[in-house]
């Protein structure tokens, strides 16, 4: 198998709402393989499709070879999914929501116990794991979510904002396990507006905008592309944003940015570059509250590329066929 996912011409529409327009996209087996872009663009609609829970207007999608429309019980499978909210049933206890998960996958009555006590331990579940799931915090119920998406070990995982939610110390456990997962052969496709968890995972990133591929690469090829140093200036007020951005436009490589009342500049570094910021500024009667210069993160590279950060637009609701 040379791709573990294929996507040719995949494309999807919700009335007059263009989600998915002509998107192309191959993953190579075991790695981490990062969808990035803005609430809206598309990310969800691929995992939907690639799950066989929606179908695709035109185009093709194949997991491990098997088109998810011709051959659906073949992909399910193959697959583990983890959505951006909770599917755990809350009348079980956490112990008899992975004994069902082992039941429906056909383990066995001494596989899906072994299953079970491993997974309840990894995610630090066993204290909990006679009680109901109605009972879980937040994170205990993301943590039980995909513990259930690992039950039968499968080779392709998908996980939607798996971390959305989750304590600090509970998104390093999920990154650890992801890792491991990785390590032991799985190939797992992640969406995330979480940048630094994009960062530390993704073996390869997508950026998608608008249903469209804008950038491929690894996190330093696409940091590389846009280049320079980011100068990121808190204002005193974020009316002046406008009169931030043309006070800066001739001492940088690039359009400023606002987001609020922080101006993210992207500049090349030299000797004297803040003063000659903080002049411009003044120049332009803007007052600032702090500033800063740092060098390429994917968050500058997001809004390089899209010109924006996350939006709070939900993609349009979605029907399965």
């Amino acid at each position: 198998m040379t791709s573990a996912i294929q996507l040719e011409g995949l494309s999807k529409s919700f009335g007059e709402k263009v989600v998915l327009a002509q998107l192309d996209l191959e993953i190579a087996p075991a790695g981490v393989f990062a969808l990035l872009g803005p609430n809206g663009a598309g990310k969800t609609t691929i995992v939907h499709i690639l799950s066989t829970l929606l179908r695709p207007d035109a185009g093709s999608a194949r997991v491990g070879g098997h088109d998810v429309v011709a051959d659906p019980a073949a992909v399910r499978a193959l697959i583990g999914v983890t959505g951006q909210f909770s599917a755990v049933d809350n009348l079980l206890t956490g112990e008899e929501n992975l004994r069902l998960m082992a039941d429906l996958r056909h383990l066995g009555r001494k596989e899906g116990a072994r299953r079970t006590a491993e997974l309840l331990e990894r995610f630090d579940l066993t204290e909990a794991a006679k009680r109901p799931a109605k009972t879980y915090s937040g994170g205990m119920r993301r943590r039980l979510d995909l513990a259930a998406a690992l039950v039968a070990q499968p080779p392709v995982l998908f996980l939607d904002e798996p971390t959305t939610g989750l304590d600090p110390r509970s998104r390093i456990g999920m990154w650890e396990t992801i890792e491991a997962r990785v390590q032991a052969g799985t190939t797992v496709l992640l969406t995330t507006q979480y940048l630094d968890e994009a960062d530390r995972l993704a073996d390869r990133i997508v950026v998608v905008d608008h249903g469209r591929v804008i950038a491929e690469g690894t996190s330093d090829a696409l940091k590389a592309e846009i280049g320079g140093e980011r100068v990121e200036i808190v204002l005193e007020d974020p009316a002046d944003a406008d009169a931030a951005i043309a006070g800066l436009a001739p001492i940088c490589i690039d359009r400023p940015v606002a987001e609020g009342k922080v101006v993210y500049a992207p500049v090349r570094r030299r000797h004297g570059l803040i003063p000659d910021i903080v002049r411009a500024l003044d120049d332009v009667d803007v007052g600032i509250d702090d500033i800063a210069i740092h060098r390429p993160t994917l968050d500058d590279v997001f809004l390089a590329l899209t010109g924006h950060a996350a939006e709070e637009e939900p993609e349009p609701e979605e029907v399965a066929a």
